[in-house]
């Protein structure tokens, strides 16, 4: 079978020691939030004498909130296995969250000076508000995604034990330690999981962000999770639109019952693969009790557990413990026999049923975006968008990379979910996209791809062996979806793509009005419209 792109020998392996005699400045924050009042216990580690930190909140206009110059460095003592017991650095700066500082995404930057060079790393945290009335909705970030993908440390839910090389996963990932080169931030430009050229006869796959990660120096995992790639540019455009935003992380859902408590909206954008059982609980309490849920992400399909201050995922549910104790617990997709709470019913959607389009060898000559298949629908409105239109093409390509859907079937040349996966029964699928569930390898293992065709048909097997439900049977083909249900008092608008986003990058005109006619019914900035039924 051919390899993994991202398994390619070389490329950026973060932790202290790994390239004798190189400078080295790494930090990270006790916790991923806080309120203001409390106190950020910032821990960095540097081959530096001393150096210089900065807080910013991040946002479409960076504030500098703190700087601190001339602190004296330290090498700290780290962990083989710092990726799943964490690095246990020493306190190097303990820092106030003034009250005054406004919800969001704080960067801390540290920089040292090394041969007349400046050498920067960066650290974060979320600042929490007490006044969900001030905001018109409220931002999740993935950092349970985050988690799954961060390789600080060598390993991560993907790859990397033993040493940074191989694709053996651990199991386990730590909170307590720096966040891989890029997660955080990056230069404008930076290459995303979509090709967005439409290639020839004879093409050869090629996987843009890999290769812009190992000449640059970044994680190879630098656009499959989190801020820079995709929470960043949505604050930014959400900002320039003049939507008042607080923000809060998938940890205090898991921690806190009354995290989404007086908010109206709460949003999800990008890619948020992984849910903890009690994350889902506050999503379904808080659409139930009437909240909107504004997903523009996509890939919704593993449970995780928290464990004190690490997250676990075995995938493999004959791998995890939690099997001969609760099996509606393990660590594996919401889809399992075992775990059998669908994704669909949460999000209406599932990542067992689109998955991947312009990424690698999928799909790749593809639209790239979506074709309308129900124009009256609310969402759409302003538009201008017809039946059988295509909006958010390449080269932009908001349908792309790893998508969520269901399974269907047409009617009078509509789609309509057929339930069978646990889709809820009004679920209303505006637009469509084709996706498959992996690669297929036509080079004969000559050439690394990025998601084989095998290992979709490996997780389907391990969960039911040789006899899966028959729509879940030879399961390649699929489609990602922009859909929108009920649920209890509330409503959730799902975009199904983790590359909804570039198209605010981007200004595509229908994505950006599709996204603010959702914001603004959510956040009750207008007046709730007549939905077309079914």
């Amino acid at each position: 079978m051919s390899e993994y792109a991202w398994s390619v020998p070389g490329g950026l392996v973060e932790r202290p020691g790994i390239v004798p005699g190189a400078p080295e400045i790494w930090v990270y924050a006790d916790r991923f939030s806080y309120f203001g009042g409390d106190t950020v216990s910032i821990r960095v580690h540097t081959t530096a004498e001393e150096y210089d930190l900065e807080i910013v909140r991040d946002g479409a206009r960076p504030q500098q909130v703190a700087q601190y110059v001339g602190l004296p460095g330290k090498q700290q003592q780290t962990p083989a296995d710092a990726y799943a017991v964490g690095c246990d650095w020493s306190e190097s700066l303990a820092v106030e969250i003034d009250p005054k500082w406004t919800s969001g995404m704080y960067l801390v930057l540290v920089r040292m000076l090394h041969e007349g060079v400046t050498i920067e790393r960066e650290g974060f945290f979320v600042v929490k508000a007490r006044e969900p009335e001030h905001a018109d909705f409220v931002l999740i970030h993935t950092t349970s995604t985050m988690l799954a993908y961060n390789d600080w440390g060598g390993a991560n839910h993907y790859r990397g034990v033993p040493d940074g090389s191989g694709d053996v996963p651990t199991p386990i990932s730590s909170t307590q330690r720096p966040v891989a080169r890029g997660m955080l931030r990056k230069p404008e430009g930076a290459a995303r999981n979509i090709h967005t050229d439409t290639p020839g006869i004879g093409w050869i796959p090629r996987h843009p962000p890999y290769e812009w990660a190992w000449v640059n120096g970044y994680s190879r995992h630098h656009a499959d999770a989190f801020w820079a790639t995709y929470e960043r540019p949505f604050t930014v455009w959400a900002e320039e639109q003049g939507f008042r935003v607080h923000h809060v992380t998938q940890h205090d859902l898991h921690n806190d019952p009354s995290a989404l408590h007086g908010y109206s909206c709460a949003v999800v954008v990008g890619h948020d693969e992984y849910w903890s059982w009690e994350m889902r609980d506050r999503i379904d309490d808080f659409v139930e009790e009437g909240g909107g849920l504004a997903r523009f992400g996509g890939n919704f399909l593993w449970q995780v557990r928290l464990e004190n201050d690490a997250q676990v995922c075995y995938k493999n549910p004959f791998d995890d413990p939690m099997r001969e104790v609760d099996p509606t617990r393990v660590t594996t997709a919401w889809d399992s026999p075992e775990v059998a709470r669908p994704g669909a019913w949460t999000m209406g959607l599932t990542g067992m049923a689109g998955v991947y389009n312009r990424y690698g060898a999928t799909t790749p000559r593809s639209s790239g975006g979506f074709t309308v298949y129900r124009p009256d629908h609310w969402a759409l409105n302003g538009t201008d968008l017809y039946y059988g239109d295509n909006f958010g093409i390449a080269p932009i390509c908001v349908a792309g990379f790893e998508m969520d859907g269901v399974d269907f079937t047409f009617r009078k040349g509509q789609p309509y979910a057929t339930g069978v996966d646990g889709a809820p029964e009004d679920l209303e699928i505006i637009a469509m996209a084709p996706a498959v569930s992996g690669s297929r390898d036509k080079w004969n293992g000559k050439v690394p791809i990025g998601a084989p065709f095998a290992e979709v048909q490996g997780i389907i097997e391990c969960f039911y062996g040789s006899e899966p439900p028959d729509h879940l049977r030879d399961l390649e083909y699929g489609s990602g979806m922009v859909a929108c249900h009920k649920r209890g008092l509330g409503s959730v608008f799902n975009a199904g793509s983790t590359e909804w986003v570039n198209g605010l990058i981007h200004h595509d005109p229908f994505t950006e009005r599709i996204t603010a006619n959702v914001l603004n019914l959510f956040a009750a900035r207008i007046s709730s419209p007549n939905t077309k039924e079914k």
